[in-house]
């Protein structure tokens, strides 16, 4: 049994907080936040301990595991402090929101065997690593595009906003990671940036984007397509393209049933998509956990590494340089 401490007790905290407790080979034992009354309202349902310090929750004997849901800024302290306690592993992406903290962490667990990985849950996805598996076994032939749209239901708050360090680095930064993902050995090596603030007074407070469009290529050619969206008033848009010289898959959006509705109103109605993340990559989620538990168990490298979340965090930088100086970026991973 693999017991864990939870650092971080806000909604995705609570999410993953479930996981742990349902998950056959695992145990939450510790929970902190800073928010003293989050930590309680976990700990008391999950029959946890709620501690005072992260310190006491990383350093205690009876913790294999840290499973880091704290705010951003917090993470690169808890892995250096998690990685020197010897402890496995799983944050919560982005590693940080600025590349030098980054790099500074890099160096200080540098050397490290602890199991590490990072929450790019977007992997996990059964229908999106099956649109990745046509491009490997090239039952598409060989890759050409890659087209993404990912659109969230509605703006978050201001606070929200001005917390999350941009539009880039906060929504783009999966898709990023899932077109390297589906891209493999192959690097994205330019990328054209485009944002907009088109209908949310909040973004604009904010001096941040609603709506953004992105053109990258691969070092092979291959041209990856983003675009992003706060309001889509259909629901969680997550659709998926892979097109090659024989052919295309469609990762599409998923609803809660697969039933379809005829009347003489309406053709083919379906159940709305799912609403936001939580519901539409519920099952993602839990295979990342189980895949990271089977990491710590056969002390093997995690399929999400740290050097995926500092990548992904280099092509949003390079992204933001794109839309500053209107130009196409040459991204270097050094």
């Amino acid at each position: 049994m693999l017991n864990f401490a939870l650092l971080g007790a806000g909604r995705i905290g609570k999410m993953h907080a479930e996981i742990i407790n349902n998950h056959s080979e695992t145990a939450l034992k510790y929970v902190y936040d800073i928010n003293k009354n989050f930590a309680n309202q976990v700990a008391e349902k999950f029959n946890a301990k709620a501690v005072n310090s992260p310190e006491e929750a990383i350093n205690s004997n009876e913790i294999n595991a840290i499973l880091i849901a704290s705010a951003t800024p917090t993470h690169t302290k808890f892995i250096t402090m998690g990685v020197k306690a010897g402890k496995a592993i799983f944050c919560e992406k982005p590693i940080d929101l600025n590349i030098d903290k980054v790099n500074q962490c890099m160096q200080d667990i540098e050397g490290s065997n602890v199991p590490l990985q990072i929450g790019f849950n977007r992997r996990f996805d059964n229908s999106h690593t099956k649109a990745q598996q046509a491009r490997v076994k090239k039952t598409i032939g060989e890759l050409e595009m890659i087209i993404i749209t990912s659109r969230d239901p509605e703006p978050p708050g201001l606070d929200y906003l001005n917390a999350a360090g941009g539009f880039f680095r906060d929504t783009t930064i999966h898709d990023f990671d899932l077109s390297r993902f589906i891209l493999g050995e192959d690097p994205i090596v330019q990328v054209s940036a485009f944002g907009e603030n088109l209908f949310d007074e909040n973004a604009k407070k904010a001096k941040d984007f609603d709506t953004a469009m992105f053109v990258l290529k691969s070092k092979a050619g291959v041209l990856i397509h983003i675009n992003n969206s706060r309001r889509a008033v259909y629901g969680y848009d997550q659709r998926v393209e892979v097109f090659g010289s024989k052919g295309m898959i469609i990762s599409n959006n998923q609803t809660p049933t697969s039933t379809e509705f005829f009347s003489a109103e309406n053709t083919s109605s379906k159940d709305t998509i799912h609403y936001f993340f939580i519901e539409r990559y519920s099952q993602a989620y839990k295979d990342q956990f189980d895949s990271f538990v089977n990491t710590v168990k056969n002390n093997s490298k995690p399929l999400v590494s740290f050097e995926d979340g500092r990548n992904a965090l280099i092509i949003a930088n390079a992204a933001y340089e794109s839309y500053e100086t209107s130009k196409v970026i040459n991204i270097n991973f050094d």
